[in-house]
C-alpha cells in the first residue's frame, strides 16, 4: 500500500512516515498541498493521504477540495491529521470529503484504527 504524508513540519512528516512504514505502507512526503498535488500528478493516486490543515502555500482544506474535485482520486482515502480540534472545523473537513479526522499527536494504534487496519 502507498501513502502520502502532507505537512509543513518535517518532524511531523518523519513521525507519521515512521508509523505508516511500521503498518506496512510505502510512504512519500510533501511539505504543502501544491507539492502533494504535483507528486500525485507525477506518480498517480496513493491508497491514503495524511494531510495537515494549516500549511503555507496550499493548505490542507484547499488540497482536499482539489483532490475531491478530480475523479482520478475518488478512491483515495484522505485523513486530516491536525492540531485543529474545533468541532466546526471537523464538520467542515468531513463535509469537504475527508474520510477521517485525527488530532495531533496521534499514536500508531489510533492511526491504524483511522485507516481501518484494526
Amino acid at each position: 500500500m502507498r501513502a502520502l504524508v502532507v505537512d509543513d513540519s518535517r518532524a511531523m512528516r518523519m513521525l507519521l512516515k515512521r508509523e505508516l512504514v511500521s503498518l506496512g505502507f510505502e510512504v512519500d512526503e510533501a511539505g504543502d498541498g501544491n507539492e502533494a498535488l504535483d507528486k500525485l500528478q507525477a506518480d498517480g493516486a496513493v491508497d491514503v493521504v495524511l494531510v495537515d490543515w494549516t500549511m503555507p502555500g496550499m493548505d490542507g482544506m484547499s488540497f482536499v477540495h482539489a483532490v475531491r474535485a478530480d475523479p482520478a482520486y475518488e478512491e483515495m482515502r484522505v485523513v486530516m491529521v491536525t492540531s485543529e480540534g474545533d468541532p466546526a472545523q471537523i464538520f467542515h473537513a468531513l463535509m469537504a470529503g475527508v474520510d477521517e479526522y485525527a488530532t495531533k499527536p496521534i499514536t500508531k494504534e489510533a492511526l491504524a484504527e483511522k485507516l481501518g487496519l484494526v
